[in-house]
């Protein structure tokens, strides 16, 4: 019989000759999404191929819908994506008409879907072939030492393609043969050195104009989930798709809006309708971000936050243009009052920053135009507190008091019937701010507090 052949395997060989990576999950993770941009938008749009193929693991990082619309795909999924249509949990709509009978592999809009066994990890795999061009991206490597791999080399893509045979000889003989057919359909190969020259240039350029703060996480490893369980881990894959389907096109439209925004001729008015969509983007983008460092604390053992010294207050007050400029899009006030000559805090001041954006986000929820979000640092003991409170208006206070709690939709998120926004949930609040040195206290009044630690004086 022949031998397993496994998503791992695929990218261990796309390693060989490869030095190790040195750089952590955040890092390499950002490389990911930037690659994945520079590899559609700046290199195969432009060529406009007719046909080509692409096959993916363990979500389809495959986005762009003119690429959708004339490549074939194959999608290596974990079996928690069967069962999300099917869930109430109001994550996603109903599939309605487009729902397809239950098959193995199944046909999930442009690409099919074969499962993903549980020796094929979680890190991601793209490899796309037309005749124009044939590239694998892969994520590998140990904590600490992860790579981004990009391999177009004939030699490797020659082993990659018996690798591949093999496995859906095995696993699914006819997906098989439409893999050869699609390879034959697509003519002779030829390598393209658009690639090797604009690639990597093309990367970096992205990378300095993506958000910092943004992480996306691997899927969850079964054996790194500890007590979770099982409705548990669907919740956080499911997290994770709806990375692919919010993230991506908010990060494509902000990045083409960018570019617009460098032209000269455009009247005002255009402009700034152009840079409120990006400040739109953006946030959404951060909001998202922030989730998911919560999904990391879900489904991982908390490890050492690595806090530091942090000037709270001057935190606050770099942020202050921009959470004002946020509110007045929706005609609120903000009003921040910080104690002078404050000390120090412990916490982690790069996770920190999104954090804090994601209270000033859930504390705002619900306020109408011209009311007002008051913000607060002052001392309290050996701790700072940073208090959030919504003001509201006397005639919005009675309406105010008839509104329904928000509505845990899981461990990390919450719905708001008052707004109907998703949010993260107070218990993924609280664990996010104990990770970065906080601690909240939430009151009914909707004042949300947090005090956090005085760090030791430097001397």
């Amino acid at each position: 019989m022949n031998p397993l052949v496994t998503i791992s395997s695929i990218q261990q060989r796309m390693a060989e000759g490869i030095p190790i990576g040195r750089v952590d999950e955040p890092t390499v993770r950002r490389l990911w999404w930037a690659a994945l941009e520079t590899l559609q938008e700046d290199i195969l749009l432009p060529m406009n191929s007719s046909k080509g193929l692409w096959l993916a693991s363990p979500l389809p990082a495959l986005y762009e819908p003119k690429l959708l619309d004339r490549f074939q795909g194959w999608v290596w999924a974990p079996e928690e994506l069967e069962n999300f249509h099917s869930k109430q949990n109001g994550f996603l709509p109903p599939s309605g008409d487009r729902a397809v009978k239950e098959t193995k592999p199944k046909v999930i809009e442009s690409y099919r879907r074969l499962p993903l066994l549980a020796e094929d990890g979680h890190d991601p795999l793209l490899i796309i072939i037309t005749p124009e061009i044939q590239v694998a991206l892969a994520l590998q490597g140990e904590p600490g030492q992860r790579n981004l791999l990009v391999r177009s080399d004939q030699e490797i893509f020659s082993v990659l393609l018996q690798m591949l045979d093999l496995r859906l000889k095995n696993e699914d003989p006819k997906e098989g043969e439409k893999l050869r057919e699609a390879l034959a359909d697509l003519g002779p190969l030829r390598s393209n050195d658009l690639l090797q020259r604009s690639f990597w240039p093309f990367l970096s350029t992205r990378l300095a104009g993506m958000a910092p703060s943004l992480t996306i996480q691997a899927l969850p490893n079964q054996s790194a989930l500890g007590n979770v369980t099982a409705e548990t881990s669907g919740e956080i894959t499911l997290l994770e798709a709806l990375t692919h389907e919010v993230r991506t096109p908010l990060a494509t439209i902000r990045t083409l809006i960018r570019s617009i925004l460098r032209r000269t001729d455009l009247p005002e008015l255009v402009l700034n309708r152009l840079r409120q969509i990006d400040a739109e983007c953006t946030e959404q983008i951060d909001r998202f971000g922030l989730i998911f460092n919560a999904v990391e604390l879900q489904r991982d053992t908390p490890r050492d936050s690595m806090l530091a010294s942090t000037n709270l207050g001057s935190m606050l007050e770099m942020l202050h243009p921009t959470w004002t400029e946020q509110l007045k899009r929706r005609g609120i006030n903000l009003v921040i009052d910080i104690t002078p000559d404050l000390p120090e805090v412990l916490s982690n001041p790069e996770r920190l920053e999104l954090m804090l954006g994601g209270l000033i986000d859930q504390s705002s929820r619900g306020l109408q135009p011209g009311e007002i979000l008051s913000l607060e640092l002052r001392p309290a003991g050996q701790r700072l507190k940073l208090q959030i409170q919504s003001k509201f208006s006397n005639s919005h206070k009675k309406e105010k008091s008839g509104i329904q709690p928000n509505a845990d939709l899981g461990t990390v998120l919450s719905w708001n019937p008052s707004t109907g926004s998703l949010q993260l949930s107070l218990t993924a609040t609280q664990r996010l701010l104990a990770s970065l040195g906080g601690r909240l206290a939430h009151r009914r009044d909707s004042a949300l507090t947090v005090f956090f630690p005085i760090a030791e004086p430097k001397y």
